[in-house]
């Protein structure tokens, strides 16, 4: 993968209209999202006081860039040379499409509770998208020269827009926002629920707590919510869903460590364990550490947490610190989950293998996923989690429990492994467990949690 550098605009900062530096950003991130690079490292280079913006509609245009490139195609009669320009009509296309979406939502009944539907969906006046973007396009060298381009394009869009509409949403990638590769493996995964699986990753997931056990009970903390005018609901066993999205530093208790965010489905790990205080417990892939911090807050136990990663391993101590979860039983190591470099030879009780995957169940809160996954990319990661498990299989005491977790909905990565699990092992006993979360409502709307697999297994004494 090759890194694309952001380009910085020639106007001086103080002269940029808000909005329009924004969009050029945006369309920075873009470009280099279309290059292979991480959104989440792209935004980490942004400005704190622009940051929160840039998100918004990089976000948005990430979760609609097949209806943009469809469109750009057919505006341009050739490709454009410049990735930036490409990038500012991608992003100036997805903002002036968002009235159709909401024509197209207004449409279709939808029973789920409006609040939970937490999108800052980036609505301006058509000329403001216009005028903005060419402003945008000014800001550098490289762009400026097309901005006759770019105004072209976007005012024929404005105006042929219903005909042009109607063309794209013939096409599947336009349509459902994804690579067909992709849409092909989710409809022959689920014929019945194929559109709601990619429909609702295109909606981002709700704000979700889960409440440290160890300092407050979930209802005094949801009583302090309530206090603070912050709507919620309850949800399992440890977790509350705000019903509206608000920066974590504006959540009582938050920085003290009562609460940390972990999506709801990750939190069934947790309460699927049958955990006890004094096991010797391995949470191998563990960063940023939400499942560890969960199982050292139900239960007092001996916690060794491993990841291939040093510096995600450093945000798992800080996590269990401000949790007040960091002690001498736990044990930190950077260490490649398929080897055993790192192990003292101890057998452990509980093994959790939140193994990597596609993270093809987490994209509504990471939608440049579906852009930066090849197809090869699945037979690839599944190769690996087998070498992972079969390693760590070895780890595991006679009699103990294996957790087996992917945030994927690739069966290839959750209900095929299981299955070669049971092959694998003569040993391994299956236990009931969720298996195939999908990130779907049943009633329509927002899902309350993320796609997951989870398969429970207990290795048998001989």
């Amino acid at each position: 993968m090759s890194t694309v550098k952001p380009l910085k605009p020639t106007t001086p900062k103080s002269e940029m209209p808000k909005l329009s530096t924004v969009l050029f950003d945006a369309a920075q991130a873009v470009r280099q999202v279309l290059a292979g690079q991480s959104l989440t490292e792209v935004l980490d280079a942004i400005s704190r006081e622009r940051k929160a913006a840039v998100q918004a509609i990089s976000f948005y245009s990430m979760r609609y860039l097949g209806t943009a490139q469809a469109l750009s195609q057919l505006l341009l009669s050739k490709k454009v040379p410049n990735p930036l320009v490409q990038a500012l009509l991608l992003v100036g296309l997805c903002l002036l499409t968002v009235k159709k979406r909401d024509e197209m939502a207004c449409a279709i009944e939808n029973p789920a509770e409006e609040e939970l539907s937490q999108q800052h969906i980036p609505r301006y006046q058509d000329f403001t998208v216009v005028d903005e973007t060419l402003k945008a396009a000014q800001m550098h060298k490289k762009s400026a020269p097309f901005k006759g381009l770019l105004n072209a394009c976007l005012r024929r869009y404005l105006r042929e827009q219903d005909s042009l509409w109607e063309k794209v949403q013939q096409q599947e990638e336009a349509r459902f926002n994804y690579p067909q590769w992709w849409i092909d493996l989710i409809r022959r995964a689920y014929p019945q629920q194929w559109q709601e699986v990619l429909n609702a990753a295109n909606t981002p997931g709700p704000l979700t707590l889960r409440v440290n056990r160890r300092r407050v009970t979930r209802d005094d903390f949801a009583a302090e919510l309530t206090q603070a005018g912050l709507s919620h609901l309850l949800y399992g066993e440890d977790a509350i869903i705000l019903k509206k999205a608000v920066p974590v530093q504006q959540i009582p208790g938050f920085d003290a460590g009562l609460c940390a965010v972990q999506d709801a489905g990750a939190q069934l790990a947790a309460s699927i364990l049958p955990l006890a205080n004094g096991l010797h417990v391995l949470d191998a892939c563990a960063a940023p550490g939400g499942k560890t911090a969960h199982v050292l807050e139900r239960a007092d136990v001996e916690m060794t947490a491993l990841d291939i990663d040093a510096k995600r391993l450093a945000r798992v101590q800080e996590n269990l610190q401000n949790l007040g979860l960091y002690s001498d039983k736990v044990h930190l190591y950077t260490a490649d989950a398929s080897q055993s470099t790192w192990w003292d030879g101890r057998l452990f009780d509980i093994i959790m293998a939140d193994v990597p995957c596609t993270a093809s169940g987490i994209v509504r809160r990471h939608p440049d996923i579906k852009w930066l996954r090849k197809q090869s990319d699945v037979s690839k990661t599944a190769a690996l989690q087998r070498l992972i498990v079969k390693n760590l299989w070895s780890l595991l005491k006679p009699g103990g429990y294996f957790l087996y977790i992917t945030c994927s909905v690739f069966p290839q990565e959750g209900v095929e492994q299981a299955a070669f699990i049971e092959q694998s092992f003569s040993d391994a006993q299956r236990l009931a467990a969720p298996g195939q979360l999908l990130p779907i409502h049943p009633q329509g709307g927002v899902s309350l949690h993320d796609g997951f697999f989870y398969a429970l297994f207990k290795k048998q004494e001989k």
